[in-house]
């Protein structure tokens, strides 16, 4: 079978001629679009025709029947993944089929259960998505330098693989591959987990006078944004999922306890341990292009909400020989002007601040 050493020589397996995606909304659009870039040709189906014309629309392959498409990518709700794997698998019985799922174990189970052919199945998911969903959310470059998991079983078939791990790679994403039950484990930590805190967190926010919610800032913002997601679908994963993302819950609400005990009892160095362990796991997270955490340090800068602000303020780092390591844009209340949070290397924090003060920028902090 195909190792992580051995994905660069699978990605050199071109794009299949006839790629049939079965599902048109947000993660299926997507596909087509960026496939449709290497050159292969994408056919959709959907049970909502509105999404198909539209996918079709944005230029994401034909609404033509594909009678035998070498690779199928089942793209649909995670209840239905093991039921249209499992009718791909019968009606094209020389296709290789893959699907974009949250969750492997659940429908891997379900397949072996009806003695699916599972050497020409490769389970996928793409680290990928957006706060909306549907068909007109597509974007062509959403798998771009993001995690494309592949869950190879025992009984893949290492040339289906091949072709999926090529396909995948052909949108640039980047591919690992993972046991089913590890992937699970590992995305209840990193996505699944932290969707349901974001939700409870921003469901406080509902009952609150206008006036408290009105000076809500970027903390509050940042932590909840993913709450904006599709209930629907996060009810399925959660609930396809729902003994890794147990277990991490469960350790969560200990930490809770934990810190309003040390709240209530006035433990300073209790409620200090508690947020320094949130600094400590943070830290953990991996850094820029996937390497090491790195130690930034961030220059807040006021600007204009006007065109070419951020242009100019950009073109400014660039002349001090300054490389942006990220930036974030805080809007201020009430005033025309945001602020813009620059994170740079210790070592280009004063060249920079000298430049822009020179420039006539004004610094927060």
């Amino acid at each position: 079978m195909c190792t992580c050493a051995g994905l660069r020589a699978c990605a050199k397996t071109p794009p299949m001629t006839d790629i049939l995606i079965r599902g048109a909304g947000l993660l299926g659009t997507s596909l087509g679009l960026a496939l449709s870039q290497t050159g292969a040709r994408t056919f959709l189906e959907d049970r909502d025709p509105g999404a198909v014309a539209t996918a079709v629309g944005m230029g994401a392959g034909t609404d033509a029947d594909c009678p035998a498409p070498e690779v199928v990518f089942v793209a649909v709700p995670p209840d239905q993944i093991a039921r249209e794997v499992a009718a791909a698998l019968t009606r094209f019985p020389q296709a290789t089929v893959s699907d974009v799922g949250s969750v492997k174990s659940e429908p891997i189970a379900a397949l072996a259960a009806v003695a699916a052919d599972l050497s020409r199945y490769v389970g996928g998911h793409p680290m990928a998505g957006r706060e909306i969903s549907g068909a007109a959310a597509g974007r062509g470059d959403l798998f771009e330098d993001r995690p494309w998991i592949l869950t190879p079983v025992a009984d893949t078939d290492p040339q289906r693989l091949a072709q999926v791990s090529g396909l995948a790679q052909s949108t640039h994403a980047v591919v690992r591959l993972m046991d089913p039950d590890e992937h699970d484990r590992a995305v209840a930590l990193c996505s699944h987990a932290p969707q349901v805190v974001a939700s409870l967190l921003a469901a406080q926010l509902l009952g609150a006078s206008p006036a408290d919610v009105s000076v809500a800032g970027p903390g509050v913002r940042d932590t909840t944004r993913i709450a904006a997601s599709d209930p629907d679908l996060w009810a399925q994963i959660l609930l396809a999922n729902a003994e890794h993302v147990d277990a991490h819950m469960s350790r969560f609400a200990d930490d809770v306890i934990a810190f309003r005990k040390a709240l209530v009892g006035g433990d300073a160095s209790g409620v200090r341990a508690l947020l320094a362990r949130g600094v400590e796991g943070r830290g953990m997270l991996p850094g820029k292009h996937g390497g090491e955490a790195a130690d930034f340090v961030t220059v807040s800068v006021v600007i204009e909400d006007a065109p070419g602000q951020l242009a100019a303020l950009f073109q400014r780092a660039g002349e001090a020989d300054v490389n942006l390591e990220d930036v974030r844009i805080e809007h201020t209340l009430g005033r025309l002007r945001a602020i813009a949070h620059l994170k740079v290397r210790p070592d280009s924090d004063q060249r920079l601040r000298e430049s822009l003060v020179t420039g006539g920028w004004h610094l927060r902090g």
